[in-house]
């Protein structure tokens, strides 16, 4: 059974990731191709100012080993499909840790449940406090350092989750429900909110960048996430529960699993 589940977490993730790419590919694209020309027009503007001369005309172009249509083709298509998969695994195996054991709803409740809270905590909180950038904003000198801190915050958040969701076990019998789920909220959110506030801000967008052209990309990017976790959630649910329906027991897998594996 679990490999069964693997491998559909890994089908859903497939579907995803094409849903990703259709996405990337009509709305995010287009605003990283005028980002892209923002850059090579600043970039320009400072070899003019250092009197390069004809070294302007073609910026970054020495640099460029794969073309952008390549990039927005191929290259997106591969780097989603492949990241859509991969999550789809990590998905199905967290699906088989939590269900039956966090509550006793059926599967496609579970899995729809596990999507919400994985974008919550995976995606949104990161990038609330350090948001996905397009070409042309933050320095290459700070990429590590905006990479360490990114991954602090969703570490921190990612952490802050699990131990909610045992509070909230733990505390269901003896507090109900709704104050379970209250308490479990508000250790979820002390942690997050503290290392939110500590960790320093980075702000490396230009004066001059367009914030209409900034806020589509981060529409966008918000948007791939949101369609890839949604399929996930939808479409495991779905093909889960047919594997568990099959095995004779819907909602408290663990036992099965403990059986056959």
């Amino acid at each position: 059974m679990v490999r069964s589940l693997l491998v559909r977490g890994m089908l859903a993730g497939l579907l995803a990731g094409l849903l990703m790419f259709g996405f990337g590919r009509v709305l995010g694209e287009p605003s990283v191709e005028r980002a892209i020309a923002f850059e090579a027009t600043i970039e320009a503007a400072r070899h003019g100012e250092h009197g390069h001369g004809h070294e302007a005309a073609e910026p970054g172009v020495e640099e460029q080993v794969v073309s952008r249509s390549v990039q927005a083709g191929v290259g997106l298509f591969t780097a989603v499909t492949v990241y859509g998969a991969a999550f789809g695994g990590l998905f199905a195996l967290v699906f088989m840790a939590v269900h039956g054991r966090i509550s006793s709803v059926e599967p496609r409740a579970t899995a729809a449940l596990l999507a919400g809270t994985a974008f919550v905590t995976v995606y949104l909180i990161p990038n609330l406090k350090y948001p996905a950038n397009p070409p042309a904003v933050g320095e290459a000198a700070t990429i590590g350092q905006r990479t360490a801190l990114y991954f602090a915050m969703l570490s921190v958040s990612i952490a802050a989750a699990i131990v909610a969701g045992i509070v909230r076990r733990g505390l269901v019998a003896r507090l109900g429900t709704w104050n379970a789920a209250f308490t479990a909220g508000a250790t979820y959110l002390v942690p997050v909110v503290a290392t939110a506030i500590l960790l320093p801000t980075v702000n490396e967008v230009p004066d001059n960048f367009p914030a209409v052209l900034l806020w589509q990309f981060r529409l966008a990017s918000a948007g791939m996430q949101l369609a890839m976790w949604t399929v996930l959630g939808l479409v495991f649910g779905v093909l889960a529960e047919g594997v568990l329906t099959t095995a004779g027991n819907v909602t408290a897998p663990r036992e099965q699993l403990r059986i056959r594996t």
